[in-house]
Formats: C-alpha cells, sequence, structure tokens
C-alpha cells in the first residue's frame, strides 16, 4: 500500500513520488504506474492540473484505491478538454476532496465500474465543449455520491444510466443548464437511494426539471429540497418507488408543471408518495400520460402530504390508474384533486380522509419525542385532532403482525386497534409519539393529545403533526393504514 503525491507547483516526474518533497508533478505520471489495491494518490492543495486523469486499474472491497489531497490551502483543480476524472471497467475507487472545473466533458466519467465512492468534489463549468453530465455512471454497480458540490455546469448534474446500487446524499447541485438538462437524471437504474440534497434548478436555462427517474426499480427519493424547474420529480415509469419527506417548490413556467408525475413513458407499479410539502407550483401529483397509450399505472398511494400555493389542484389523474389519495393537508383555495369522469366512475383511484386547513407553513412532522403534561384535544381548541368521524376500536379477534392500527374493512372512517400477540391493547393503553407530544389510546378506543409546550417552535402560526399506523398482515404481506394528524395553533397557545 503505497502512497503517491503529486504537486504541479513544485514536483517533479523524475522524483520518485512516494514523499511530499519527492513529489511528482503530473496527473500523466501516476497513470504510468500499475496501481494496487490500497495506494493513494494524493494531490497537494493549490495545485492545478490541465489533463485529465485516467483511473485504469482497481482496488479491492477492502483496500480501494483513493484518490484525495493533502497539504493546506484550496482544493487543488484539475481542468481538462476532456473529462476531469475518467475510468473504464475500473473498480473500488475513492475520490474525495477535490475540485474539477472547465472541463469539455464529464467531471467525473465511470463505466462499467463497480463499488465508487465520491465525496467532498466539487465540479463546475463542465461540459464546455458538448453536453454531458458532471457526474455520469453508466452500465455499473454499486455508486455512492455524496457531500458534494455541483454548480453551473452544461447539461445534467448527475446523469446515471443503467446502473445496480445508486446513492446519492447530502450533495448540491445548482444551476444545470442545456436543454434537456435536469439535476438529476437516472435512467434504466435499480436499488436507488436519493436522500437529503439540495437541488436547485431556479436560475437554470433548462426549460425541464429537478430530478428525472426513469425506469427505476427499487427507488426510494426521501428528504430533499428540490427547487425550480419545469418539474420536480418526473417517475413517469417504474416499479416500487417510495417518493416521500421532500419540499418541492417553485416548479412553475408551464401550465403541465407538477410536483410529482408519474404514468407518461411505461408502466407504474406500487408507488409510495408521502410526507411532501409541495407548494408555489401548478399541478401538485400528476398521473398522466399520452393518449391512446396502454401503459399500466397500479397501486399509487398518495398520502400525509401538505398542498399549497398550486395553480392546479394537488391531484390530478386522468388516465386510468389504481391507487389512492388520503390524509393530505390542503390550504384553503388550493383545489383538491382533478380525476376523468371516467376514472372517477370506475372506482379505482379512491379519495378520502383529506384535510382543509386555512394556513399551512411546515410540511407534516415525524414522530421523534416524549411528552408532559396531558390535555384533551376537544377540550382545547388550540389543540385539534382530525380525521373524518374517526373512532378507535380494540379488536377481540385473531392476532395480527404489525401490532399497530389499520382501517376496517367494513368501515373506512374507524382506525381499529389489532391485537398483541394473545392479548389486545393492555390496561395502560397504547402511546404513540410524535414530535411536540403524544396522542394517547386507552382500552376503549378514547383517544387525548399530550402536549410538551417545550418542544414547541419559537415562532408564530401554527404546526402540525402526524402518527401513522400500518400493519402486515402476514405471509401475504398486505399492508394498510391510516392516520391521526394534530394541528397546534401556537397563537392560541403562546399569546
Amino acid at each position: 500500500m503505497t502512497v503517491y503525491y503529486v504537486n504541479s507547483a513544485t514536483g517533479s516526474d523524475r522524483n520518485g513520488g512516494t514523499g511530499q518533497n519527492s513529489a511528482f508533478a503530473t496527473l500523466s505520471k501516476v497513470e504510468s504506474l500499475k496501481l494496487k489495491p490500497g495506494d493513494s494518490v494524493l494531490l497537494a492543495k493549490g495545485s492545478v492540473f490541465n489533463e485529465q486523469f485516467d483511473i485504469k486499474y482497481s482496488g479491492s472491497e477492502s483496500a480501494p484505491i483513493k484518490i484525495g489531497s493533502y497539504g493546506t490551502g484550496a482544493a487543488p483543480v484539475i481542468h481538462s478538454s476532456g473529462d476531469g476524472i475518467h475510468s473504464l471497467y475500473a473498480s473500488n475507487i475513492v475520490i474525495e476532496n477535490l475540485k474539477i472545473s472547465n472541463v469539455g466533458g464529464s467531471g467525473i466519467y465511470g463505466g462499467s465500474v463497480t463499488n465508487w465512492t465520491v465525496r467532498d468534489v466539487e465540479i463546475a463549468k463542465t461540459g464546455l465543449s458538448e453536453n454531458a453530465g458532471a457526474v455520469t455512471f453508466r452500465s455499473s454497480k454499486n455508486v455512492t455520491v455524496e457531500d458534494s458540490k455541483i454548480s453551473g455546469v452544461k447539461g445534467d448534474g448527475f446523469w446515471i444510466e443503467k446502473v445496480n446500487g445508486v446513492k446519492l446524499l447530502n450533495n448540491t447541485v445548482t444551476t444545470a443548464n442545456g436543454s434537456t438538462a435536469d439535476a438529476v437524471q437516472v435512467n434504466d437504474s435499480s436499488n436507488i437511494l436519493i436522500k437529503g440534497n439540495h437541488l436547485d434548478q431556479t436560475h437554470a436555462s433548462s426549460p425541464k426539471g429537478v430530478i428525472a427517474l426513469v425506469r427505476a426499480t427499487n427507488a426510494v427519493v426521501e428528504d430533499n429540497v428540490l427547487t425550480g424547474g419545469g418539474f420536480g420529480i418526473s417517475a413517469p415509469a417504474g416499479k416500487n418507488v417510495a417518493i416521500r419527506d421532500n419540499d418541492i417548490s417553485g416548479y412553475h413556467g408551464y401550465s403541465w408543471s407538477f410536483a410529482v408525475g408519474l404514468g407518461d413513458q411505461g408502466n407504474a407499479r406500487d408507488y409510495d408518495i408521502s410526507g411532501n410539502h409541495i407548494h408555489d407550483g401548478a399541478w401538485g401529483v400528476a398521473v398522466s400520460g399520452p393518449s391512446g397509450a396502454s401503459y399500466t399505472r397500479t397501486n399509487i398511494k398518495v398520502h400525509d402530504n401538505v398542498f399549497d400555493d398550486l395553480s392546479q389542484a394537488a391531484l390530478k389523474v386522468d388516465r386510468p390508474a389504481s391507487g389512492s389519495f388520503y390524509s393530505n393537508t390542503i390550504e384553503t383555495g388550493n383545489k383538491a384533486t382533478s380525476i376523468s369522469p371516467a376514472i372517477a366512475d370506475a372506482h379505482t383511484f379512491t379519495v378520502k380522509g383529506n384535510h382543509t386547513v386555512a394556513n399551512v407553513e411546515t410540511a407534516l412532522a415525524s414522530p421523534v419525542a416524549k411528552t408532559a403534561a396531558v390535555t384533551e384535544a376537544s377540550a382545547d381548541p388550540a389543540v385539534v385532532a382530525v380525521h373524518d368521524n374517526l373512532k378507535i376500536l380494540t379488536d377481540t379477534g385473531d392476532a395480527h403482525r404489525g401490532n399497530l392500527l389499520e382501517n376496517d374493512s367494513s368501515d373506512n372512517d374507524t382506525l381499529v386497534l389489532r391485537r398483541f400477540g394473545d392479548e389486545t391493547v393492555g390496561k395502560h393503553g397504547l402511546t404513540l409519539t410524535g414530535e411536540y407530544g403524544d396522542i394517547h389510546v386507552d382500552r376503549e378506543g378514547n383517544y387525548a393529545y399530550t402536549l410538551d409546550e417545550t418542544k414547541l417552535p419559537d415562532h408564530s402560526g401554527h404546526v402540525s403533526e402526524s402518527f401513522s399506523y400500518g400493519i402486515n398482515d402476514g405471509s401475504s404481506h398486505h399492508s394498510d393504514g391510516d392516520t391521526l394528524t394534530v394541528f397546534i395553533h401556537l397563537d392560541g397557545l403562546l399569546s
């Protein structure tokens, strides 16, 4: 395991390269070496390299080849008329703490590679001579890009195609320009996690959008902030796709602009769209497609989202589809649904248990903490539990897995507390924890909200939190669920 040093200012290719005082001068010198598993190539901070860096050799899973930096000052910079870093067939590579800018192609290009990690890399002004993804991976496996920054590029921020195992974590993409550019484009890939990113296309010249997730299998898009673009997330075809807990806004410019769209480029199956804050745009969730196409759109669940400041409806369904729109929060003045009469008459896409509020400031909160003093929801006008005709009953039939709550099939407005193993809820009841308080359910199914005012944010208006219940019915793995949402009006509590 050898460490090689490269310094464009003080190094020489006649040096041995294994010490900071005997550093190489060029990346081409490193390319002439046969790097081995566990080797590292460190570029001196403050260095500028005007050449493409080709990675030709592979590390191992336990001993990857690392490309990084050393010293103090600004990150080392790679400029190139081609790609910044380019590789075919190499595996087990880590690239970190570099800057790549003013390159003709991609900042980083990997084709048929395996087990790559890119972290803390800044990429700017790529694709000067052609449209290319600032970070491009094709026909590869297990690619992670994290804590990196992409800005002012020509072409897509990320272009991912035919990759099994994609993780894009906590990155920033600002202004991916070009007639076909998205901040993130993922095609024909599987086992995808896009999480914690800040993607902003507000000032991009592209007429497209923020995330294009095309023909994905097993994908999760969560906890991202998406701004601008012609659309937020286009997931036009795929299977087992979860889009949850994102903030999506500023996607207007076209009458068709949507926060989340699906079903217009192929079959879409098993989508879960939940917990998102969707605002300042045209359509909310659009289930649509071209006329005459025979695509199927099945098991599309849209629930527990917050919609406000939309010029069109929160939900659009204008092509045959099966699914449900439930437990969503919609600000007053926003249209809830636009469902074609034929689909409404077919009763394949149900709408239930949604509610309207006068003002929405935050997305629904996720459960986390504990509580203090008990307040009956019905007794305090500042705390309102919202659910259509909610009753909570105890099921004394056969035991179920999941040990939570599900809709009773005979009454969609009733939540049934399922058995815990061999017994139903105990004499002390069941307590479910939220961010600002608890919901407690007693043996008779009565519920009360426990509020801890010390956990409330220090602003006026209102906040909300949601308690979700679900169940897995044994070997069939059929899931179901419902939600009780509590709105806390801070003006009433804190004034």
